[in-house]
């Protein structure tokens, strides 16, 4: 796996560098020799985050974690990437037609359901701005809204992030 090491409002120091790869060394087994990790450590006050964000074939995988320290968030990012491994091994597994690193899973989370749509919704799509889409998304209380783009016509979808902001998905 190659892993890129970005530091925001920091400087990384080696030895942390060196848990960053060995930490990431152990999900290997989970991933191909093309799979690319970035790991992004940003510094705010009295919290570090680190942003683990690691790509291979069509699948993509990402955690967030902050804490006290950089090396705590870490450690708590790299467990929640393989326990969404975990949980969402079968899935996986079928979607890449049994590629041998998931025959490491085996026998690991075997007792896991399928996902189960409780509701589905219907609704019309009205052309409208990102700031619109926004404003009705604030009005209903969700946080995301999918709405047809009033310039390219495309379904897009906004969405209201954990720092406060929004973000807006926009299809390839």
């Amino acid at each position: 796996m190659k892993v890129t090491t970005i530091g925001r409002k920091v400087s990384l120091k080696d030895n942390f560098l060196q848990r960053v790869e060995d930490r990431l060394g152990k999900l290997d087994k989970f991933f191909s020799d093309n799979a690319e990790a970035t790991v992004t450590v940003t510094v705010e006050k009295k919290w570090q985050t680190v942003e683990i964000a690691i790509k291979d074939r069509k699948m993509q995988f990402r955690s967030e974690q902050s804490a006290d320290s950089m090396e705590i968030a870490l450690e708590d990012a790299v467990d929640n990437l393989e326990g969404q491994i975990i949980k969402n091994k079968e899935r996986i597994h079928r979607k890449f037609n049994g590629y041998a690193y998931f025959d490491d899973l085996a026998g690991v989370a075997d007792d896991m359901d399928d996902y189960e749509v409780v509701r589905k919704k219907v609704f019309a799509l009205q052309p409208q701005s990102v700031d619109d889409a926004i404003l009705e998304m604030n009005m209903l209380g969700h946080t995301f809204f999918m709405f047809k783009d009033i310039v390219t016509e495309e379904i897009n979808v906004v969405y209201k992030r954990k720092d406060g902001n929004y973000g807006l998905l926009i299809p390839e």
